[in-house]
């Protein structure tokens, strides 16, 4: 709190609600679109290159010497040169184990800053404002980072 600021005024801060304090809807198409065509990273954590790992049924070493990168001291997942996901082909190879960071796609912070963002971010994934509605409370959980993660 700034020094101008008052307790009452704390409070109500802490207590706004989100734009989407009624929820929002997701269901993921598996269209690719998030995987593919712009150049970006996808976090690993040991934990998930160690699951990955298994259900593609070779070595952690052998998963990062193909798959995965050193960014920085973090592991991410390889891209090819047009920005597709390594890991993408008509598809997600590793849907199931896929990174924590895939999983919660749509709900990152970046695009829960506003209606406006979350409208531009529609219309490249189908899946928005489609199948269950998740409430706010699974939203928030999504935006924080796992025990193991930290």
């Amino acid at each position: 709190m700034n020094g101008s600021e008052s307790v009452k005024d704390s409070q109500k801060r802490k207590q706004k609600k989100p734009w989407y304090k009624d929820g929002l809807r997701f269901e993921c198409q598996k269209c690719g679109s998030c995987c593919r065509g712009e150049p970006g990273v996808v976090w690993m954590t040991k934990k998930e290159i160690k699951s990955t790992s298994v259900s593609l049924g070779i070595s952690t070493d052998l998963f990062i010497k193909n798959y995965a990168r050193l960014i920085n001291g973090r592991i991410s997942l390889l891209e090819y040169d047009n920005g597709d996901c390594v890991m993408y082909d008509n598809g997600c190879k590793i849907y199931e184990t896929r990174p924590r960071q895939c999983k919660t796609f749509p709900y990152w912070s970046s695009n829960l800053k506003n209606k406006t963002e979350w409208e531009e971010q529609k219309r490249t994934c189908p899946g928005i404002d489609k199948g269950k509605l998740h409430t706010p409370e699974e939203i928030e959980n999504s935006l924080r980072p796992e025990l193991s993660d930290l």
